[in-house]
This record gives structure tokens, C-alpha cells and sequence, in this order.
């Protein structure tokens, strides 16, 4: 199996043969896959290991502190993330190679030179036609960074929906992972558990991830004069990469001032540009970025050519690739409360949201994406759930028995 490991260099790859391996037997992987001498490493499956600062902080994580304890009984499949932290420098694995020139070695033609550059220009054509929000799901995202959040905090979620053919992007829900939000920065605490789930959901719909959406705060906007900060770079080029869709869209929601002085809501979409993901993934990005920063600037471990000119610092704005913006009306509503907010979903929003729309067929009282996973947690996500989306997807009438499941889980609320 596979497993993802991110540090402070971003997100690398280890495979792992034996699925009993042991976290020692895993570090030593480490070691031989990611140059990591393993009494350098700190694993944990708690992101919040990256915050670490200190040795006494990296203390406090100690669900991998046991070299003996079975990778498998702490949940690790295929695909899993482990969080590493380490002492020392390393050649990140798949970053530029440096071999020797001049005196030393062997010389350098201008084959050789133009070869090792890397040029980072303007990407002028997206790889999708454009990006189409379901008009229910966008607004019930804005409507909550605005109304409730102010647009104080940073927001984000994934987005879900279908690729067409000649590579227009339509979104038909958000899912909003676990999180935590400043004024500048968004972490992500994601679930593996709960993004599975979502991940079958979206299957049986004959959807997929399609992007990420994420809102800028006010505080940014007072003191802003770019389009993405560097850190909104870095995440977006993350998932991005992540993802492996050349179609994929990066979103963010804003607060604009219009012509009479008040604020709009403005939403843009953008796909990192391939240099950007192409640099992203062979490490050349700075990923420790300091608080005085300028937050429009990217910083490079190496040289990068801009133009004419051997920069280690690029402007955000080369890296975005406008994308067009369109709505329609999807399949499914967005009027169940949505997951990972401030106020937390109950039984009994399940009793109120079918009260709410009992005048409906009880198909189309169950056609919320928010509702169905609030569901798949406590029915067979193998069995109930897919049979349950069929019915939503084709809007036909759902089995007596699951309606009366249903509706008896939310009376007894």
C-alpha cells in the first residue's frame, strides 16, 4: 500500500509492502524512501504535529511514540496521511539535481544551463471551458462566511461535482471538512472517516472532487494587494496536486466594495497554473513562510527565470489561471444544516428538516447531500446508503422501509 506523509516540505510518498508493519518498520521506510534518518523523526496521525515548535511540544504526540505498536491498528490504510516532523535539512526527493561544473567537474554547455532553468511565466488558457456553481450550494456557503462568520475567519470546502466532456466543471455540492480558521490561514483537520464516506456518496451520484473553494477575510482585504496570498498558493497547489484533475478549479469568496460604497459578495475561479503544480510537486516551493512576509510573493528554495531575470521570489499572480464563472440548478438542495460548523447537527434538525418539507415526496426530501451523509452515519454505508442515492439520483420512490427507518431515527429525536 501507499501511504502519504506530509511535512514541512509538503506531501511525499512511502510504500509500504507489509500491511503489519510496525512504526519502527515504517520510519526505516522513511528513511530509505525520504532520506530521514529515523531517531531525526516525529510521527503522528495528528496534523497539529506540524504546529510543533519545540522539542517539548513534539512531546505531546505520542499515538506513534511506540516503535512496536502495528501501523493497522491505528487506521492506516492505503492512501492514509501520516504527519512527520524531523530535525536537520534534506535534498527534498524530486527537487532539481545539482551536478558538479567548472573546475570541478565536468563543464556546464548552454544546453546544460538552459536545460536546469526553470522558466515560470503566464499560463493563458485553463485547462477547463469553465466552472458552473449548483446557485443553492454556493449560496448557502456564502450566506454562512458572511452572515455568521463575517468574513472574520477563513473558510473552505471541497467541491463536488461531474467533468463534461469538452472539460466544463459544474459543482453540484460542498463538503466542508473539519477546520480551523484565522484571519490569514486555514488548517484543515480532515477526517479520512468522514471524507470516505463523502467519497462513496459522490461516487453513487456519478460525481468526483472537482476543486476547492476557500473565502478571504476582511483583515486580508484591508491590507491586500494581491489576488491569492502566498499561503492560499500553497494549500491550493497542494490540493491541486493532490488531486491529479488537469480540470481542477481553485475558488475563493470575498467581501468587493461596489459603487455605493457597500460590500458584495464576489466570487473568482482560478486553476493553478502546471508550472505552479509542476513546482509544487517537485519541492522548489518555500513551505515555512514567515509572519513579515510579503504575502504576494512566493518564495523558491532555488532560482526560478521570470522574464530575463534568476528570481527566488514570484508573483502570485503568475500562477493563477483565470477561469470562467457560470451557475445553474443541480439535482440535489442544500437545505439540511452543513457538517463541521460551529453549531453541530442533531437528530433533531433531521425531525425538523422532514417537517419542513413533508408536503414533498419523501425522495426529495432526502435529495441534500449534507442530509445523506448526516444519514451514512448511522446506516450501512456498503448497503443503505447506495441504495439510498439511487433513489435520489433517479428520483424514484424510496423503499417503505427506508422511509420508515427515517422517519422513526427522527422522531425519536
Amino acid at each position: 500500500m501507499m501511504l502519504r506523509i506530509r511535512s514541512r516540505d509538503g506531501l511525499e510518498r512511502v510504500k509500504v509492502d507489509n500491511p503489519r508493519a510496525t512504526v519502527s518498520q515504517l520510519k526505516e521506510l522513511i528513511q530509505t524512501q525520504l532520506q530521514i534518518p529515523t531517531h531525526n523523526q516525529t510521527l503522528s496521525i495528528n496534523q497539529n504535529l506540524l504546529l510543533a515548535k519545540t522539542p517539548t511540544d513534539l512531546l505531546q504526540f505520542t499515538d506513534m511514540s511506540n516503535p512496536n505498536t502495528p501501523i493497522s491498528a491505528l487506521n492506516l490504510s492505503h492512501g492514509s496521511i501520516v504527519f512527520l516532523s524531523y530535525e536537520g535539512e534534506r535534498q527534498v526527493r524530486g527537487g532539481p539535481a545539482v551536478s558538479p561544473a567548472g573546475s570541478f567537474g565536468r563543464k556546464m554547455t548552454m544546453d546544460d544551463l538552459i536545460a536546469k532553468q526553470m522558466r515560470v511565466g503566464r499560463q493563458e488558457n485553463p485547462h477547463c471551458e469553465s466552472v458552473s456553481f449548483d446557485r443553492d450550494c454556493a449560496n448557502v456557503f456564502q450566506h454562512y462566511v458572511n452572515d455568521t462568520l463575517a468574513f472574520a475567519v477563513k473558510r473552505g470546502g471541497f467541491m463536488y461535482g461531474i467533468v463534461t466532456d469538452d472539460g466544463k466543471v459544474e459543482v453540484n455540492f460542498i463538503y466542508e471538512p473539519p477546520q480551523q480558521g484565522s484571519g490569514d490561514e486555514l488548517l484543515l483537520l480532515r477526517d479520512p472517516g468522514e471524507e470516505k464516506i463523502v467519497e462513496a456518496i459522490a461516487m453513487a451520484m456519478g460525481m468526483r472532487r472537482v476543486g476547492f473553494i476557500f473565502t478571504q477575510t476582511i483583515m486580508q482585504q484591508d491590507k491586500k494587494d494581491y489576488t491569492m496570498s502566498n499561503r492560499e498558493v500553497l494549500q491550493a497547489a497542494e490540493l491541486h496536486a493532490e488531486s491529479e484533475l488537469k480540470e481542477w478549479v481553485t475558488a475563493l469568496v470575498k467581501l468587493e466594495v461596489n459603487e455605493d460604497g457597500g460590500a458584495d459578495v464576489h466570487f473568482e475561479a482560478f486553476q493553478m497554473s502546471d508550472i505552479c503544480v509542476r513546482l509544487f510537486k517537485e519541492g522548489w516551493f518555500q513551505t515555512e513562510i514567515d509572519k513579515g512576509s510579503d504575502p504576494k510573493l512566493s518564495k523558491m528554495k532555488k532560482e526560478v527565470v521570470v522574464g530575463v531575470k534568476d528570481v527566488k521570489e514570484v508573483d502570485n499572480d503568475f500562477f493563477l489561471v483565470l477561469v470562467k464563472i457560470l451557475d445553474h440548478q443541480g439535482p440535489l438542495s442544500s437545505t439540511f444544516p452543513v457538517e463541521n460548523r460551529i453549531t453541530q447537527v442533531t437528530m433533531r434538525a433531521l425531525k425538523t428538516h422532514l417537517d419542513r418539507a413533508k408536503n414533498l415526496p419523501f425522495v426529495k426530501r432526502i435529495s441534500d447531500f449534507h442530509l445523506l451523509l448526516f444519514l451514512a452515519r448511522f446506516l450501512d454505508l456498503n448497503a443503505d446508503i447506495p441504495a439510498l442515492v439511487e433513489c435520489v439520483q433517479t428520483q424514484s420512490t424510496l423503499p417503505e422501509g427506508y422511509q420508515l427507518l427515517i422517519q422513526s431515527m427522527a422522531n425519536a429525536a
